[in-house]
């Protein structure tokens, strides 16, 4: 029994998922649409944004809202009833309306666009989009609800609510002698009034949320790290998937050195002749002046290739010559159906010349 339960240990512990997350997958994780994303990042800036533009641009666009109240209420209302007015009146309100809105809009998409860029980049894919039967799994929804992630969105629910409700009491606290002398003022200064403390409001919400959301997207990348952490096991795997079983390209390269061996083979009887050490190499050259510039080796070998192409020329008749320093210097320097290099010309072309007085050709 002792002896057993060391490897149940070491499985145990291979399965373990303790490693960081090999490039592959991320990327594979990535284009399924899942990465490290806050969607509090998003809030807190477009809040930001909005009383950013507020600023900037809230007397124009009070000025284009009330000249649409002051149309509505000076021409409008005092237009005959008839269907081209009633067109007519739309049309502009429906204008003006857009006019009004439509910079909120484009804010929203620039903003929204932006908040997601910095926190992973562009990415587009529409797999998380895609309906799954495992969402309906009552079994994981109910484990949903009591995970660490539903702890950290309600941790987070009462930091903005308490953030929020902190905020607001300090601005209008600070500004409570204004408020209070309201009743007192001409409108245009309860609208100025009103304007400053929202603005204040506005922006010190906007920047307590975005720390909130930094810590957030800190603890998302965290978790998404985690989540896609690997074992020794996977990372091994994944290996074997992509680089191939070494065990299986081993065989392949054996198989495929198998084949040019049988293919070199094969060309011995058509070799001219065949340089030998005499034991340990062997050299066979072969040269035809309508095919090739140079003669060529067309196949060699050592210790136990060598006896074998030896033996392929002795039962095809092609002639074997000793050369120890020759069938050395051939084998080391010069590859298979490669040509043979300038310094060695001179050498093999007296072999060959040789073997041809031998054969009668010359």
């Amino acid at each position: 029994m002792k002896m057993n339960r060391f490897p149940v240990h070491l499985q145990f512990f291979a399965g373990e998922k303790t490693e960081r997350a090999t490039p592959k997958k991320k990327q594979k994780a990535r284009e399924e649409g899942q990465v490290a994303k806050s969607q509090e990042v998003s809030a807190a800036l477009l809040l930001l944004a909005v009383f950013l533009f507020l600023l900037i641009m809230g007397k124009s666009t009070g000025n284009r809202l009330y000249f649409l109240f002051r149309s509505f209420y000076n021409d409008y209302l005092l237009s005959d009833l008839t269907a081209e007015t009633v067109q007519k009146i739309m049309m502009d309100m429906v204008y003006q309306a857009t006019m009004i809105v439509w910079p909120f809009l484009l804010l929203a998409v620039v903003v929204s666009f932006f908040a997601n860029y910095i926190q992973f980049g562009l990415l587009f894919t529409a797999k998380p989009l895609m309906f799954k039967l495992t969402n309906l799994d009552p079994i994981k929804g109910a484990k949903k609800l009591f995970s660490m992630q539903a702890i950290v969105n309600l941790v987070k629910s009462l930091a903005k609510v308490t953030v929020i409700g902190t905020a607001a009491w300090l601005v209008l606290w600070a500004g409570k002698d204004e408020l209070l002398t309201l009743a007192t003022k001409t409108v245009a200064d309860m609208i100025s009034i009103v304007s400053k403390l929202t603005l204040q409001l506005g922006f010190t919400i906007g920047i307590l949320l975005l720390v909130i959301s930094i810590l957030d997207y800190m603890y998302q990348k965290f978790q998404h790290e985690k989540n896609l952490r690997m074992s020794k096991q996977d990372i091994k795997d994944e290996y074997k998937m992509s680089e191939g079983d070494p065990q299986i390209k081993g065989k392949i390269k054996q198989r495929q050195r198998e084949m040019a061996m049988r293919r070199m083979m094969q060309e011995v009887p058509n070799a001219d002749v065949v340089i030998t050490n005499p034991t340990h190499f062997a050299v066979a050259i072969a040269y035809r002046a309508e095919e090739m510039k140079a003669p060529t080796v067309i196949a060699k070998g050592q210790d136990f290739m060598a006896q074998r192409i030896k033996e392929i020329a002795k039962e095809n008749q092609v002639t074997t010559i000793e050369n120890k320093p020759l069938a050395r210097t051939l084998h080391a320097q010069v590859e298979v159906n490669q040509e043979i290099p300038e310094d060695l010309f001179q050498a093999v072309a007296e072999i060959l010349a040789y073997v041809y007085k031998l054969r009668g050709k010359i």
